[in-house]
């Protein structure tokens, strides 16, 4: 696959690139990975891109509007 772009992918495309990237999302850690996954639910539906997704999580950590929050097992989202 040489984009992953939305218009250049079916939906199940879109759902393994996101389990690819983020790994093991039912894992051991009390739900932490749960956040993430539901981060990309706007790409995998093919509503925004990954590179709008990921910007707009940037520009509200930076801004301090939103931030990971402090878990038993690290930080989530």
């Amino acid at each position: 696959m040489d984009s992953i772009l939305i218009k250049d992918t079916t939906r199940e495309q879109r759902e393994q690139i996101v389990a690819d990237a983020i790994g093991n999302i039912s894992g051991s850690c009390d739900g932490c990975m749960a956040g993430l996954a539901d981060m990309y639910q706007d790409y995998i539906d093919g509503k925004k891109e990954i590179r709008e997704i990921n910007m707009a999580f940037r520009a509200h950590y930076a801004s301090g509007d939103m931030g990971p929050e402090k878990t038993e097992c690290g930080y989530k989202i």
